[in-house]
């Protein structure tokens, strides 16, 4: 009977756990039966009691609550400036300023004019519109800019209702832990602990990152040099087009490579080619000067 009832209890915690995500699954019929009855028992004895009344007395009572919207914000910058290492500089500057910071930053080494740079920026949303105003106008001349938002208030608050629910399933098994009489229950109790807590942890994860993302707007700045070329993807042309223009500049790239390559060997091709060349021509005139074998005498047959 003892472990009937150690199961029954387990099957109960899981039922509610696992009714978190809906919200109200994890209520028992007995409490949603609650308001019903409460409301039958404050009716009026009046027979002309009518429906119009029986409507404004169940919503009298009932408070209303606004759920703040939670919004992530996502925005990409492109700018050329005259100074790809100066405008850097001034970027981490205006969103210092905003009360954001760099998140990720990544530049490329070439010619300033050819220069380029990648930074991301998180920028608290009030200041959201402002750092990006001030890249177009501070940093150089803007040349491209998108923006993104995502309402993500359902999800989060899917999220913290399922956290909830693990929190709670989480506790009434460590209390049926402590009840449990034989070896057999005490491990079947903490392996569903195990997985609560994986799935709680799982959910407190998700919870942050959420968290971060709605309380920071994500903005990406790519700023490129004066001579550095930029296509914007939707100006892009699409199809043949498309696929020749990404081929050519390819070619370029492949080209530029090469020359590269060349220009650093040349100086070694220098020196080394003349050892190599008077290396052969020894190795030839060795053989030339080196007396040939005398031939060997014939045998003759014996008769």
């Amino acid at each position: 009977m003892k472990r009937m009832a150690l199961a029954a209890a387990m099957a109960a915690v899981l039922l509610s756990g696992c009714g978190g995500g809906g919200g109200a699954s994890g209520v028992a019929q007995s409490d949603m039966a609650m308001p019903e009855r409460a409301l039958k028992s404050q009716a009026p004895a009046d027979a002309d009691y009518s429906r119009e009344s029986a409507g404004k007395t169940v919503t009298s009572g009932v408070k209303v609550t606004v759920q703040e919207r939670q919004i992530i914000y996502v925005a990409s910058v492109t700018v050329r400036a005259k100074d790809v290492t100066a405008a850097a500089e001034s970027a981490k500057t205006i969103v210092t300023g905003a009360g954001g910071h760099l998140s990720k930053e990544e530049s490329r080494a070439a010619e300033q004019q050819e220069a380029s740079a990648t930074l991301e920026f998180k920028v608290p949303p009030a200041r959201y519109q402002e750092v990006l105003t001030a890249f177009g106008r501070d940093l150089g001349k803007r040349l491209s800019m998108t923006q993104g938002t995502q309402d993500v208030t359902m999800e989060v608050a899917d999220v913290n209702s399922r956290l909830k629910s693990a929190q709670d399933a989480l506790a009434s098994l460590r209390t049926l832990l402590g009840k449990a009489k034989t070896i057999g229950q005490v491990l079947e109790v903490e392996r569903e602990i195990q997985n609560r807590e994986a799935e709680l942890e799982s959910l407190q994860a998700r919870q942050k990152e959420l968290a971060g993302q709605v309380g920071m707007a994500t903005v990406t700045l790519r700023l490129v040099g004066p001579a550095a070329e930029v296509i914007p993807p939707d100006d892009e042309p699409p199809g043949f087009l498309g696929g020749l223009a990404a081929g050519w500049r390819a070619l370029v790239d492949f080209l530029k490579v090469t020359v590269t390559v060349l220009g650093v060997v040349l100086p070694w091709l220098l020196i080394v080619a003349p050892v190599v060349l008077l290396f052969v021509l020894l190795v030839r005139r060795g053989r030339t000067t080196r007396p040939a074998p005398a031939p060997e005498p014939e045998e003759t047959p014996a008769t």
